[in-house]
């Protein structure tokens, strides 16, 4: 597999220690490996180095049911199999014949939560307006911010005064299927990806070839249980298609889920005494693109800013109306929509073939992946079968 990056203009692949968070001496990591001869592996990160629990834990999906994975994970029985140091440098290499980071979820469903920010939720209305034209989105940016930009930021989603806005923005012709989701009650929330189809950190994110205007969304990915219950946070990257969600919202899944669109990791941290809920309330997430064209994009979105509390979002996604009895990880949504532009004025920002992109925060570690067309992307043919036959061979399959 190639990246087709200019050694001299991007620095790849990047220094392992930059991916762990900064305190991670306190923090309980656990992920997933693909070991040959043996398949996708539960690992547990202690010190440095990763330690193999799927005899213990089959599944990613079967760890978070325990009632207490923290004390749970640390006390199994488990098989070393390398330093953390190695394995990811061997997965920003594609080695196929040594062990490899993967996503860290397996049978979760994945799904996002969109236009969960003001700013989020003045693109999509703008990428509506101009049909994926970057160049009438320039346009109407200018014009909308002037008009309704600042007065949308504090308003809670379903609330009287937010009805109030929707009332005065119908009569002046601007409502909008985005405004519905941004300030309604009903939060959007929709299928990502399909379970085992996510790529880990170290590995290429895919985008269509015919795609003209498309962006990262560096978010938080929230771990839930079958029952609901938030266990853990890893980082994430919906990768967003712009120009085909604008011209139509029915495109939506052909712009979000495609080959090696949506990548999570580098780890899940399990909640425990020193990393909660509270705690991803209050993070930030950092965007680096690191184009070979010498192009550099960084931004921070703050999880603080978002109109919907996460529980709120939980509790729309599962309950009495919805299960899922694998677990679920959900995406929070984010508030970065890149306007800069790249190459030509009012163009804005869209990728490359050889983007660097790093996501960040310092309690969760650093996603970093490479982009490519999706189409040049090794397909995705390893399913739920396939891991029930490995699982099976290795005589870990428990009632």
């Amino acid at each position: 597999m190639t990246f087709n990056i200019d050694p001299v203009r991007v620095v790849w692949p990047p220094e392992a220690t930059t991916s762990l968070p900064q305190d991670t001496y306190r923090a309980t990591l656990v992920g997933r490996v693909h070991r040959p001869g043996f398949g996708p592996s539960v690992v547990f990160y202690d010190d440095g180095n990763l330690f193999d629990v799927t005899h213990a834990f089959p599944t990613m999906s079967a760890l978070v049911e325990v009632d207490n994975p923290v004390q749970t994970v640390r006390e199994v029985h488990s098989e070393y199999i390398g330093t953390f140091t190695d394995i990811f440098s061997q997965t920003c290499r594609s080695d196929a014949e040594t062990a490899t980071l993967l996503s860290p979820v397996d049978l979760q469903a994945v799904k996002a939560a969109g236009v969960t920010f003001a700013a989020s939720m003045m693109e999509r209305l703008i990428e509506e307006r101009a049909a994926g034209d970057p160049e009438a989105a320039a346009a109407l940016r200018h014009d909308l911010h002037e008009l309704i930009g600042g007065s949308l930021r504090e308003l809670v989603p379903g609330s009287t005064s937010a009805n109030q806005v929707k009332d005065s923005l119908k009569r002046r012709g601007l409502w909008s299927q985005y405004l519905e989701v941004g300030i309604g009650k009903d939060a959007e929330i929709f299928t990502k990806a399909q379970p085992l189809s996510t790529v880990g950190t170290g590995m290429q994110i895919g985008v269509l070839a015919d795609s003209k205007w498309n962006n990262p969304e560096p978010e938080i990915g929230l771990v839930l249980s079958s029952k609901g219950t938030p266990v853990g946070a890893t980082l994430a990257n919906d990768v967003n298609l712009r120009d085909y969600e604008g011209r139509s919202a029915l495109l939506l899944p052909k712009a979000k889920d495609n080959n090696a669109s949506a990548a999570l990791g580098p780890f899940i941290r399990l909640f425990d005494d020193d990393y909660s809920l509270t705690d991803v309330c209050e993070s930030e997430v950092t965007l680096s693109v690191t184009g070979p064209d010498e192009f550099v994009l960084q931004d921070t979105s703050s999880q603080s800013e978002s109109s919907r509390d996460p529980l709120d979002l939980v509790e729309q996604l599962m309950g009495p109306h919805h299960q899922y009895p694998d677990g679920v990880v959900l995406m929070l949504g984010t508030m970065f929509a890149p306007t800069k532009d790249r190459s030509e004025h009012d163009q804005g920002f869209t990728h490359y073939r050889g983007d660097v992109v790093q996501i960040a925060n310092d309690r969760l570690g650093t996603l970093v992946n490479v982009v490519e067309e999706s189409e040049r992307i090794r397909p995705w043919t390893y399913g739920v079968r396939n891991l029930m036959k490995d699982l099976s061979k290795r005589g870990v399959l428990h009632s």
